[in-house]
Formats: structure tokens, C-alpha cells, sequence
């Protein structure tokens, strides 16, 4: 293999990396550094740009909310488990991260999927509520029980779900997106509780979906993004658990015996 041929290989246009030399995005990273905000940061290495500043308030509002969801949510728990069978907080967080799958952590992109089909819909002429309603139905039929975005186990509204809306209706507002994905995600919330008494509002993955779509991003990324977020909670709560002297915990305190069903 040649000399150019293995540089190929592994081109990128990510980032520059020659002694003495560190770019990212074609940008010297002396000139990112004390520049540019975290979440700024992750939008110019996803895209290659900076986001206006609005952009920037918007994807770092829905990467604040992600942070933390307790040790109820299974990815915090195996970090704080993770942390205490003597491996390093690298281990526990990546363990923990590796839990992120469909079921957990996976909502979110399954969301701006079904929000995408939506807008298809409508953009070939069907009407909102119309559109809505035939892929919801699609949904259901392929088996999905819980549309992804919606409903939550612990909360009968996430409070997270306002303040997050909020801030998409005044980028609305501004021009900054164009509320698209907001109007499809309002619409299945309609759909849902169309002579329903009890509410299925949207929930945290749901809001975030609707920003990550707004501000352009795909899908999976949607995914990734949630992984950043939720990153920091797992890191706080590893971190935690290093100090409080336990070693080896298990999910259940060891006076519970599970349930023998043999």
C-alpha cells in the first residue's frame, strides 16, 4: 500500500491533524478555543459551519434537557453499577452509553422519522390532520404500540415538554425555523387524545425531536445527540457513586431476593 493510498483511506474533512498543526472544520482550533460555545461546537464538527446564535440557544436547550433522568432510567443505573466493580469512569460511561438502544435512547430518532413522514405527506397535498392520520395508522399496523415521542411512564406531562416548545414557537417567530416539524408534532398530540380522557402529550424525546428536525439535522443524529446529552447525567452520576464506597452493586440492595420462578 502506498504511502497516498493509506492517506485516502482515511481522508476526512472533519479535522487537519500535522505537527504543530490542529484544525477542525478547516479552522485552527487556536481560534475555536474561548470563540465558540460546547454546543456551538458540536453543530460546526457535525456541519461544518457555525450556527447563527439563535441556532445555537435552540439545539443547546434541547441538549440541556437530555441531561438527566435518575437511576430509573437504565442507562444511569448500569453507570452507577458500572462505577463500583472497580473499572474506570471511561468503563461506566461507556457501558452505560452502550444501553442506549430502541427502547432507551431510541425514541427520539424514531421520532423525527415519523414526523419526516408526515411532512411528506403534506407536501404532496394532503392535509395535516389527513396526513397525520394515515401514518399513524401505518405505524400501528407495522406493530408500534407506543408512538416514539409520546406518553411517559413516570409523568402525566413532561416538564420538560413546555419550556422546549416554547423556545420553538419563538424561533418560529424569529424566522430562525420554520415550524414544520412542530405543526406535524402537534398534530399527532392531537390525534392521540382526538375523545381521549386522559392526555398523551408529548414528551422529552418528542420536544427534542422537534428540534433537532427543525434545526436540520437527520434522523440518527437525532440519536447521537441524545447520546451527548445524556453523557453528562451518566458522568455525574459515575462520578457520584465513585464516592460513596460501595463495591460491587447490584440493580436491587442485597436484603430483596428476586422472585423464584422455577
Amino acid at each position: 500500500m502506498t504511502e497516498s493510498l493509506a492517506a485516502d483511506w482515511w481522508g476526512t474533512a472533519v479535522s487537519r491533524i500535522e505537527p504543530n498543526v490542529v484544525e477542525l472544520r478547516g479552522t485552527p482550533v487556536q481560534d475555536l478555543i474561548g470563540t465558540i460555545g460546547f454546543g456551538s461546537m458540536i453543530w460546526f464538527m457535525l456541519r461544518g459551519e457555525r450556527p447563527l446564535p439563535q441556532q445555537a440557544a435552540l439545539l443547546e436547550a434541547a441538549l440541556v434537557a437530555g441531561v438527566d433522568h435518575g437511576p430509573h432510567a437504565p442507562s444511569i443505573a448500569v453507570a452507577r453499577m458500572t462505577a463500583t466493580c472497580g473499572v474506570g469512569l471511561n468503563n461506566a460511561m461507556a457501558s452505560a452509553i452502550n444501553t442506549l438502544g430502541d427502547s432507551h435512547g431510541g425514541a427520539g430518532q424514531e421520532c423525527v422519522m415519523m414526523l419526516d413522514e408526515i411532512r411528506r405527506r403534506e407536501a404532496a397535498g394532503h392535509a395535516l390532520p389527513a396526513a397525520t392520520d394515515q401514518v399513524i395508522a401505518e405505524w400501528r399496523a407495522r406493530g408500534v404500540r407506543y408512538l416514539p415521542g409520546f406518553g411517559h411512564r413516570f409523568h402525566t406531562r413532561d416538564p420538560r415538554r413546555d419550556p422546549l416548545l416554547a423556545l420553538v414557537d419563538e424561533a418560529v417567530a424569529a424566522g430562525v425555523v420554520d415550524g414544520a416539524h412542530l405543526r406535524a408534532a402537534l398534530a399527532v398530540e392531537a390525534a392521540l387524545n382526538r375523545a381521549r380522557d386522559k392526555p398523551i402529550p408529548m414528551n422529552i424525546d418528542g420536544a427534542t425531536a422537534v428540534i433537532y428536525a427543525e434545526l436540520g439535522f437527520p434522523a440518527p443524529l437525532a440519536r447521537g445527540l441524545f447520546v451527548l446529552s445524556r453523557s453528562v447525567g451518566i458522568l455525574a452520576h459515575a462520578w457520584e457513586e465513585t464516592g460513596q464506597g460501595r463495591r460491587n452493586k447490584g440493580p436491587i440492595p442485597p436484603a430483596i431476593r428476586p422472585t423464584y420462578l422455577g
